[in-house]
């Protein structure tokens, strides 16, 4: 299943002629507004996936993480809006831009002169779920597990996710995506006042409510 986030109902492209590398896409990719590198193509998301709402929960997740950074000392960085490369199941290139970001260190400053864009793989990714929330359930699941992020959140603080994922009734949700030793994604959903349980920040003190009602 492909879900696109749409402006006034249909992606808009930013160059339909040609099919575009990752690299390609980093050159061309537009600095203000969000898009992605979707079949070849640069894809304007919708602004109405960003509402203050959601910008206030990542900036939240944001802020927690470094400061868990911060206080163990421990080799990463936790960026926003970078575009981060992945791998569809025919192999194609896309280029994601996770919500909230978790990099090595050491990956991020090895070449300080480069663009912001990510080709190796990230240790934590997060998306705040929206109005294109078949993206982050489905195509991005599986595009982060095919190219083995260890942990993946999915933030969905209004609850707009089908029945099949949130249950019945729907509620809002934290979902932590682990992968296993057969690189496949393992999920826990975190409700309420329920810890969250990070692979990456082991001693995060953080409950689901935290988030869900920022």
């Amino acid at each position: 299943m492909i879900a696109i986030a749409k402006t006034q109902n249909k992606p808009k492209l930013i160059d339909g002629k040609h099919k575009l590398t990752f690299e390609q896409f980093l050159e061309v990719c537009p600095e203000y507004g969000h898009f992605e590198l979707i079949d070849g193509e640069v894809v304007e998301i919708s602004e109405m996936a960003f509402t203050r709402n959601h910008d206030d929960v990542g900036e939240f997740i944001d802020r927690r993480f470094y400061r868990e950074v911060e206080r163990l000392s421990l080799n990463y960085v936790v960026k926003r809006s970078i575009p981060i490369r992945t791998l569809t199941q025919e192999g194609s290139e896309r280029g994601r831009i996770p919500d909230v970001s978790v990099i090595d260190a050491t990956i991020w400053r090895s070449s300080r002169g480069d663009y912001k864009g990510l080709r190796e793989k990230i240790q934590l990714a997060v998306e705040v779920a929206s109005n294109n929330w078949e993206d982050d359930y489905i195509d991005k699941f599986m595009e982060y597990e095919r190219i083995g992020i260890p942990e993946y959140w999915i933030v969905d603080y209004l609850a707009v996710a089908s029945r099949e994922f949130l249950g019945n009734p729907k509620i809002p949700t934290v979902f932590v995506n682990l992968l296993d030793e057969n690189g496949k994604y393992q999920t826990t959903k975190f409700t309420g006042d329920a810890k969250i349980v990070s692979r990456t920040f082991p001693e995060l003190d953080l409950t689901a409510d935290q988030i869900l009602s920022i």
